[in-house]
């Protein structure tokens, strides 16, 4: 009782870190520099980080995200990651309005709704990125698509905790 009074004046005062509204935006940035990683691989086996920290956190906290957000840090995306410029840019965009739309719809979401459609959500880009590179003259088979495909969708759990506690900091409520 005494520790709980002692731990709740001490957060009295406190509030978010300077800078706060700009955390997500910048988490989102830096996880798509992750490309730039010099990890050499004939197949692109690893997920498009940015994207999936977007999703995960315009489902955790979706009032710091306006949707127009999503186009400058897409376009950010494809500058690093070297998609075809506008890629990430429509991608990102059309999955912030798609999940404004479906919060206006849903009246509840739990844990197994926002992984089901964040995977709906991460299938689509991929498959959006592979009908790309075939109309770019790469011959790719879908097949290569599905290890970053079930990569990211394993990834998600991780990177929506990640996303918790980067809030928690960034909300200052230890």
């Amino acid at each position: 009782m005494v520790r709980a009074a002692l731990e709740s004046r001490r957060r009295i005062g406190q509030g978010p870190v300077t800078g706060a509204a700009y955390i997500p935006a910048a988490s989102v940035a830096i996880a798509s520099l992750l490309a730039c990683l010099p990890i050499v691989s004939l197949s692109g086996w690893f997920p498009d980080f940015g994207f999936l920290l977007l999703i995960a956190w315009r489902l955790l906290r979706s009032d710091v995200w306006p949707s127009w957000w999503a186009a400058p840090l897409g376009l950010f995306n494809d500058l690093v990651s070297g998609y075809p410029i506008g890629l990430s840019v429509t991608i990102w965009t059309a999955s912030m309005l798609a999940l404004d739309l479906l919060d206006r719809r849903t009246i509840w979401s739990d844990y197994w709704t926002e992984w089901l459609l964040a995977s709906l959500l991460l299938l689509l880009s991929e498959a959006a990125q592979w009908q790309v590179a075939g109309w770019a003259g790469a011959s790719v088979p879908f097949s290569a698509m599905i290890p970053p495909l079930v990569i990211s969708i394993a990834a998600f759990p991780i990177a929506a905790w990640v996303i918790s506690r980067i809030d928690r900091w960034r909300l200052n409520s230890q």
